[in-house]
């Protein structure tokens, strides 16, 4: 069978990043500078990145940092700059939100992986990433690789990401799915700036999949959610682990699934368990049920501001 255009393009990442990494010095003076208020917007998969860099932001000290679904933004409160992320470059909350920020004058840039669109090239100032751009309809190395830019520009070292990124890539599909490939239902739990990535892994699997999958920080986790936790089930943690999860949700008989490293890395992993699950259900991983590539809606929206 022909590999899916998710596939191939899960495939490239770690190369992605690389090249992110290499360019971040080349929009530096396009981006959040130290100090400034900086707030996050985008839909979906987009959305979810900026929450993982508005946190990752602001644990380093680097200024208050805020992520918004582009629909539900308070941009009102006043910001600095702000970071737009659109793959499509078309996505009618973001247009609405791009306008907002043009007729007042907010810094602003954005994050595009198709050129020639309205985000593109109305924005302040645009990042076009076009050699990250997909054909399938569910987000992968777009995200991953703004995400990767988003973080190198804070100074992070994205080498360890990479090198874990390429040895899930490399491994062998059982022993990385183990105990997860065989699950009928995955809660995702996440910590500070893996939270993002944890709603983000959950979002991947219902969209590639159609398939059963939650997402909460890890100290909510037993406040209500262990409650669907049993044998057959999996919960997987991304990031830090509280004192004691591990054992109590072993104690439900379901799978507790973590590994040491970064976050992202182990998204790849994630991405991996989309297709194998979208494999088992006999889906199209590229083309989701209800869903296109970019959401375009008639007539205004109301935006609370």
């Amino acid at each position: 069978m022909a590999a899916s255009h998710l596939e191939r393009e899960i495939a490239t990442q770690p190369d992605d990043w690389q090249r992110a990494v290499e360019r971040a010095g080349e929009v530096a003076h396009l981006l959040p500078q130290p100090g400034e208020r900086v707030a996050t917007i985008g839909c979906g998969t987009s959305w979810f990145m900026g929450q993982a860099y508005a946190a990752r932001r602001e644990s380093l000290g680097l200024g208050a940092t805020d992520a918004f679904a582009a629909s539900e933004h308070r941009l009102a409160r006043g910001y600095d700059r702000v970071v737009l992320i659109s793959r499509s470059g078309t996505t009618t909350e973001v247009v609405e939100v791009l306008e907002g920020l043009l007729a007042a004058g907010t810094p602003h840039v954005s994050f595009v992986a198709t050129a020639g669109t309205s985000i593109a090239e109305r924005s302040h100032a645009t990042v076009l990433m076009e050699d990250v751009d997909e054909q399938s309809v569910v987000q992968t190395r777009f995200a991953t690789t703004t995400l990767a830019l988003l973080r190198a520009s804070l100074g992070e070292d994205l080498a360890p990401a990479i090198a874990q990124a390429r040895a899930v890539l490399a491994e062998d599909e059982t022993a990385a799915l183990a105990g997860l490939a065989d699950a009928e239902q995955v809660t995702f739990l996440g910590r500070d700036w893996s939270n993002g990535i944890a709603t983000e892994a959950a979002l991947k699997l219902r969209e590639s999949a159609q398939f059963w999958s939650e997402s909460y920080p890890a100290m909510e986790y037993r406040h209500g959610p262990i409650s669907i936790a049993a044998p057959g089930r999996a919960v997987w943690a991304l990031g830090d682990v509280p004192d004691g999860l591990a054992d109590q949700v072993r104690a439900t008989g379901a799978h507790f699934e973590h590994r040491e490293g970064d976050a992202l890395a182990e998204l790849v992993r994630v991405h991996r368990l989309c297709l194998a699950k979208a494999r088992r259900a006999g889906l199209d991983p590229d083309e989701p049920r209800h869903l296109t590539r970019s959401i375009v809606l008639d007539g205004p929206l109301s935006a609370t501001q």
